[in-house]
């Protein structure tokens, strides 16, 4: 089997990491892999054992001479599946150069934002299926018109090994300038608006009025980043704040968090949250999207409601102040991240749909 893979992300988290997983896993079953990537991205290194890659200039929506490269690439390939990770253009420009050359195409969908009904049809009825990661992203689609017969939900994978290390709590606090009495509290997002950063400042205020010692670590870049460091400052609670930027070494970091918060008003499903249950940390999150599917209130950490600042800084509150109760919380995370979320089944997943499409092909003709 030749799949030819399109992913635009140029940083290695979220999806593109997704993407990075799928590769290895679909290259371990003898699955040709073709990556078309950002030039200079980081997939396009990391990828490079798993996937014979073309690195490509993308400028979005309409850049007519990526959709015309496309194409002849895949006229010179003849992949068997076409796989469309991410939008950016991608979604149009995969669908056009599919059509044109009678390969089916398969896109998949990581987030819940709705779309007007009338795009998202026209769109998406190139796709012979349309992968979504999780149930509440499904059920946005369904909402949009889109036929249940071509959705196929396939949840994001967690590499869980990785996570179950000891916390080395020395490098940890040397790290990030803490002491032993500091309770950490760290969100792991893009600085973008969606995610909920100013949430977390404004509950932060009111956690650290019960917990003068905690410290809360923001991981990730964005546009938005100035902004809130700027709120931090107009808050007073900058010297409480600690901006750890983008992290290939969260296996070191997780284990030795007190909690995870996720106060995001859209999130698809949130794979920060899995890495975080892998870890076996108790998570707070909003009951958005697809974040309940990987958050059980009481089971592994708790859900508020969206934009329910005091929600979140009374559960933040009470986990800190029940230890024994934050490590059961964590377990149970572990044991549903091992059960439900585990790379090899989102690669069965996906490779589940490229037999099926290509068997529909055979039996049309």
């Amino acid at each position: 089997m030749h799949i030819l893979h399109i992913e635009t992300g140029r940083n290695l988290y979220g999806g593109a990491l997704q993407v990075l997983y799928l590769l290895r896993g679909l290259r371990e079953k003898r699955v040709e892999n073709i990556l078309v990537c950002p030039t200079g991205s980081d997939i396009c290194q990391a990828a490079a054992p798993y996937a014979d890659l073309r690195a490509m200039p993308m400028r979005g929506e309409l850049d007519l001479p990526f959709g015309l490269r496309l194409v002849r690439l895949v006229q010179a390939c003849r992949p068997d599946v076409i796989h469309v990770h991410s939008r950016r253009g991608a979604d149009l420009w995969g669908a056009l150069a599919a059509r044109s050359r009678g390969v089916p195409a398969v896109i998949t969908r990581r987030v819940d934002n709705p779309e007007p009904a009338l795009v998202a049809r026209v769109k998406y009825r190139f796709y012979d299926r349309i992968v979504t990661i999780s149930e509440g992203i499904r059920r946005v689609l369904l909402s949009e018109g889109i036929p249940k017969d071509r959705i196929v939900c396939v949840p994001s994978g967690v590499d869980h090994q990785r996570y179950r290390q000891p916390c080395d709590r020395r490098w940890f606090q040397r790290e990030f300038d803490l002491l032993p009495a500091h309770r950490t509290i760290a969100m792991i997002a893009q600085f973008i608006p969606r995610k909920g950063h100013r949430l977390l400042v404004e509950a932060a205020r009111q956690i650290l009025v019960s917990w003068p010692d905690a410290r809360f670590l923001l991981f990730g870049k964005g546009p938005l980043e100035k902004e809130i460091r700027r709120l931090c400052k107009h808050s007073r609670i900058a010297d409480k704040v600690i901006f750890g930027g983008f992290r290939d070494d969260l296996e070191r970091i997780l284990p030795c968090l007190d909690l995870l918060v996720h106060p995001a008003e859209m999130e698809g499903l949130g794979v920060s949250l899995l890495q975080a249950a892998a870890a076996g940390i108790p998570i707070i999150a909003s009951r958005v999207g697809g974040i309940p599917e990987i958050v059980h209130d009481g089971l592994n950490g708790y859900l508020v409601e969206a934009g329910d600042v005091g929600g979140m800084a009374g559960r933040v509150t009470k986990i800190l102040a029940e230890p024994e109760k934050a490590r059961r919380l964590g377990s149970a995370g572990l044991k549903m991240v091992q059960s439900r979320f585990s790379i090899g089944a989102m690669v069965n997943g996906n490779l589940s749909v490229y037999r099926d499409v290509l068997s529909n092909k055979k039996t049309r003709r």
